[in-house]
């Protein structure tokens, strides 16, 4: 097997499990139809760093499905999960999966269309190699795999291929988040005033990886977020890359025992002049 068939077969299993996880949050308008906010006792909806930062059981059964269909392939490839932790496997390869099941749970408890699933693959040398994010309540999926380039589809349409902002930041969308502790917010919100200053608007959509994958098409032109977790850049950052978008990783995996900056794009400015200052590799 060529490398190229190697990664077209990664590739081709981290869209299945992606489908997988996305096919349990597209239950969602069965359980509240019309956007309406999802009920709190009958989904197992907890809180984990805050009490706006949620957690259900749409989260950990999507994360069940996306582990099924990679164990079933890939047996002896470690899985990263946000729900479920890092699992340990007999004769691993050296290839770890990383997986969001549901990136945007406030947006999916209160019935914003802003979420999905983020499947991303590490190989033995530390490079990411795939990634897949699919949307279900938009019917959209972005994918790549390195150096075979990035592509994105709605409803199963033909793939189109990415290649990033085509504009001046000066009239272009700068896309962010922010914490849940109020003392990271504020700094945030001070870095996010600075970069702003470049952009022609700002957009907080709630769902870090679908922003990077907005970036990757064009539809934004930077995104950047302070203190986010592995597991909500690890896909879409590999379709940025393969879009031709440069990509900073925060230096850990871990926001928030290491917070850090991510950024995707050219924000106008300098990461270092950023508060908080960004990590040295």
């Amino acid at each position: 097997m060529t490398d190229t068939e190697m990664l077209e077969q990664l590739l081709a299993i981290a869209r299945e499990a992606a489908a997988a996880g996305a096919a349990v949050l597209a239950e969602r308008d069965a359980a509240a139809p019309a956007g309406q906010p999802l009920d709190h006792r009958r989904h197992g909806i907890t809180t984990k760093s805050s009490e706006s930062d949620f957690v259900t059981d749409f989260d950990k059964r999507a994360e069940d499905r996306v582990r099924q269909v990679i164990s079933a392939h890939r047996p002896h490839d470690v899985i990263s999960g946000e729900e479920h932790g890092t699992t340990v496997v007999t004769s691993p390869t050296g290839y770890r999966w990383s997986i969001d099941p549901l990136d945007g749970t406030t947006n999916f408890v209160r019935g914003i269309v802003y979420y999905g699933t983020s499947v991303g693959l590490q190989d033995p040398e530390g490079q990411w190699i795939v990634g897949v994010v699919a949307a279900p309540a938009l019917g959209k999926e972005w994918w790549a795999a390195r150096g075979l380039g990035a592509f994105t589809a709605r409803n199963g349409s033909t793939p189109v291929p990415l290649s990033g902002p085509q504009g001046e930041i000066s009239s272009g969308l700068l896309g962010t988040g922010f914490g849940y502790d109020p003392e990271r917010k504020a700094q945030q919100a001070q870095s996010v005033a600075a970069m702003n200053d470049h952009f022609g608007n700002i957009r907080r959509l709630g769902a870090a990886a679908l922003d990077i994958c907005m970036v990757a098409e064009g539809a934004q032109d930077a995104y950047a977020e302070y203190g986010i977790q592995e597991h909500d850049w690890a896909g879409a950052a590999v379709i940025a890359e393969e879009a031709g978008v440069p990509v900073r990783r925060p230096v850990s995996a871990d926001g928030a025992q290491t917070p850090d900056w991510c950024i995707v794009g050219e924000i106008g400015m300098a990461p270092d002049q950023l508060q908080p200052a960004p990590r040295r590799p």
